[in-house]
């Protein structure tokens, strides 16, 4: 039976150019992502008074959103798992960047909604992709630490243009559009492509053991010829071709108790985050705070989202990521709550300060431990549903909070924010699975390759 030995190939290798190329071009997608995908937020409170829109109006926009969001995150993992992750992460980035820069030519609420929707769909679309994709192509021991490097890079984008908003969008009538052509620059993506390698456990999934030969061996030349001679691999094990991965594949307990538990993961973080970030500055402006004020004060909050990636990074590969993701949970929903019982603007700051700090770095943590929770077969269909599943599940959560925002005020929004991070926190410390063992042991493996290499 043929193999190509993927994954401890890959899983020996040192830190090199590769994976520093690898990661900016994966950040430079995470960040137009991360720019773009509160676009509809920030301008929101503007739309208000210049086009009479209504806070329903604003939760049907957002909610219809969340729907294109799993639509994009299903299309994603068939995408994905049939053309591969490379060209799959390229077409997503493109996708969203083009419905992006339609929306500067949006004349009515509608006419947005619908390019807002089809943008998030490619912004769910390419996130899913980029999860599979630096699961695949880094050393097991390290994935955690840069996924969160990519997305503390990433991250950035949504200070930058919540900042360029505050800036912008006060200026006219139509410099608001200014921010959906901000967001549309992550087409320029293209540029990173030819840098990029397709994932060999992909080619191997398929039984293209050829292809994955090639492309492990142009990856160990270029790492080699920076660091040396590289250490023997593992032995292989011996894998025959995966078959194209079913929806009903998710129903066998192997795939179903992991997708579950990530569908619950996504859906707490998904209500519990975008009800805090896609709402803010319109319930700020609603009490009293002026659209520059309240655009302003969130942009101030969002400057804690990179610290809470590199946070992440720093405790993602040294603990047990279930243990971290059950901590990070419990502190966003103590400071989401102190958040919306403060009217001071100092407090407001600093507990959304600590909500972006800890929810984006919960985020890193949760893209890290999505993807080990499966193999290669139902890594992309089984991260692809349950994330989508999340997204969706937030078409529900701006109709909830504008109802209890009209029926029982603004403190009632965060304390339902609130309690849907206590749920995941307890779902995920009472079922999650642990898998820093896992990665030790490959770890190990590594390492005695590496001696056995030296003739230690």
């Amino acid at each position: 039976m043929q193999h190509s030995n993927a994954a401890n190939r890959l899983d020996r290798l040192p830190i090199s150019r590769f994976h520093k190329v690898t990661l900016l071009a994966v950040s430079f997608a995470y960040f137009f992502e991360f720019a773009d995908i509160n676009s509809f937020a920030v301008t929101a409170p503007r739309l208000i008074k210049l086009w009479g829109v209504t806070v329903d109006q604003v939760a049907y926009v957002t909610s219809l959103s969340f729907v294109g969001m799993f639509i994009g995150s299903v299309v994603a993992s068939w995408i994905a798992d049939r053309w591969g992750r490379k060209r799959a992460l390229s077409l997503t980035t493109v996708f969203f960047g083009l419905f992006s820069f339609l929306s500067v030519f949006s004349w009515d609420v509608v006419s947005l909604g619908v390019f807002r929707v089809l943008t998030s769909a490619g912004l769910s679309a390419m996130t899913v992709v980029a999860v599979i994709y630096v699961s695949e192509i880094y050393p097991a021991a390290v994935r955690g630490k840069y996924q969160a490097y990519a997305i503390v890079i990433g991250i950035c984008g949504t200070p930058v243009t919540s900042l360029i908003a505050s800036a912008v969008v006060p200026l006219s009538d139509w410099s608001w559009r200014l921010v959906y052509l901000w967001g549309a620059l992550g087409i320029l993506f293209v540029l990173f492509t030819r840098h990029l390698k397709e994932s060999p456990r992909w080619y191997e999934s398929k039984g293209d053991h050829a292809r994955a030969d090639e492309v492990l061996r142009e990856i160990e030349a270029q790492v080699a010829a920076e660091k040396g001679p590289l250490p023997e691999p593992a032995a292989p094990v011996d894998l025959a071709p995966v078959a194209k991965a079913p929806l009903r594949l998710l129903l066998q307990k192997k795939y179903l108790l992991p997708t579950l538990l990530l569908t619950v993961l996504w859906v707490t973080q998904t209500i519990g985050f975008f009800g805090y970030s896609s709402w803010a500055p319109t319930l700020l402006a609603k009490e009293g705070f002026s659209v520059e004020k309240s655009i302003f004060y969130v942009a101030l909050t969002t400057v804690g989202a990179p610290l809470g990636s590199f946070l992440a990074s720093l405790v993602t590969d040294r603990f047990e990521r279930k243990w971290c993701l059950v901590a990070f949970g419990t502190v966003i929903a103590l400071c989401g709550l102190l958040y919306g019982l403060t009217f001071d603007p100092v407090l407001i700051v600093v507990f959304g300060f600590l909500v972006n700090l800890f929810e984006r770095g919960y985020t890193a943590l949760g893209y890290a431990y999505s993807p080990e929770l499966f193999d290669t077969r139902g890594r992309s269909l089984g991260t692809g549903i349950s994330y989508g599943l999340g997204r969706l599940s937030n078409a529900a959560g701006p109709l909830i909070i504008a109802a209890l925002y009209n029926r029982t005020g603004y403190q009632s929004v965060f304390c339902f924010i609130a309690g849907t991070w206590v749920l995941g926190a307890v779902v995920l410390a009472v079922f999650g699975p642990r898998t820093r063992a896992a990665r030790l042991a490959r770890s190990v493996t590594r390492e005695n390759g590496r001696s056995e290499k030296a003739g230690v």
